[in-house]
């Protein structure tokens, strides 16, 4: 790339060549403690699932310009099934350009994520996560992470961070923000829970989660974020499916829109697809389980204020 390359000390880079911590000093993933790292690798970490992800999004300009990055790890006996996933979209173009899955051996801290062929991982002090990198021939990609602008936990012990970013195609720069998801599911817990990320302009960046059952139309999702560069207090709004489309490689149908209410009923705004990247998984039933990104848009009120709001919707269901 031609600008300035990060500031690698040796040490550095030898840390990027073996394994990292996470976005910022790392927390801990639910169920775990930091006497973790002392016990066996065929410790109590069976059936287990870590996810962490990374999305950048531009506040600026007319059309969405997101890269996420999903990351996970799901334990088993013997070893530890991990996959990369990355996207660039522009506009309501979808352009994948990573999807890696590979094993590892038994680990004792296998929710760290770890760098693999063309993906690479830049850490800083205190095992934080401040570059991801990407590299195949001409084409690079580089994600710079910086500041902390917030962190929310949820009750689950999910864990999302809000940092200033910065995007690196080829020699262009894109400045915005990233959002730093980590999650831990137990084998007797459904990894199912759908997050959204959307912002409006620099004055509000939302962060939402929650689950529906599979019969549902309608999920309770909590929400995090910053409004003005304040903490969004509000506990949590319900989306419910206005409009589904029938993906017939998992037989099963998709939502293309959502109304956004209030706990108690009271409307809030409304949510629509532009573009979607979805993709059946494996299964002997009748129906397969569903793993879809959205581009969405639409608009949300707000203390009697309406956002016009943009951003990435992850959707999965069994």
């Amino acid at each position: 790339m031609n600008r300035p390359p990060l500031p690698w000390s040796p040490v550095a880079a030898v840390v990027v060549a073996l394994a990292l911590g996470c976005g910022t000093p790392e927390a801990q993933p639910p169920g775990s403690s930091s006497a973790d790292d002392d016990r066996p690798a065929e410790g109590n970490f069976h059936g287990r699932i870590y996810e962490r992800s990374f999305v950048f999004t531009t506040l600026t300009g007319d059309s969405a310009f997101v890269v996420p990055w999903l990351m996970s790890a799901r334990t088993r006996p013997g070893g530890v099934d991990r996959s990369a996933r990355g996207w660039l979209a522009r506009g309501d173009t979808w352009e994948p350009f990573y999807d890696e899955g590979w094993e590892t051996p038994p680990s004792r801290a296998p929710w760290r994520i770890l760098p693999h062929r063309n993906l690479r991982l830049v850490v800083g002090e205190a095992d934080a996560v401040v570059g991801i990198l990407f590299a195949e021939g001409p084409r690079e990609l580089e994600l710079e992470l910086s500041s902390l602008r917030g962190e929310w936990t949820g009750g689950r012990g999910q864990v999302f961070r809000l940092l200033d970013a910065a995007l690196y195609l080829s020699d262009q720069r894109i400045g915005g923000v990233a959002l730093d998801i980590s999650r831990a599911f137990g084998p007797d817990e459904s990894p199912h829970r759908d997050w959204a990320f959307l912002t409006s302009g620099d004055s509000l960046q939302m962060i939402l989660e929650g689950t529906a059952a599979p019969d549902a139309d309608t999920a309770v999702f909590d929400v995090w974020g910053q409004l003005e560069s304040r903490d969004l207090t509000w506990p949590e709004l319900t989306l419910q499916q206005a409009e589904v489309r029938a993906f017939q490689p998992a037989r099963q149908d998709v939502p293309v829109s959502w109304k956004v209410t209030t706990a108690d009923g009271a409307p809030v705004g409304d949510l629509q697809v532009s573009a979607a990247q979805i993709r059946a998984g494996d299964g002997s039933g009748p129906v397969l389980p569903v793993d879809a990104l959205f581009l969405v848009s639409g608009t949300l009120t707000i203390n009697g204020r309406e956002y016009p709001v943009r951003g990435l919707f992850r959707h999965t269901r069994p």
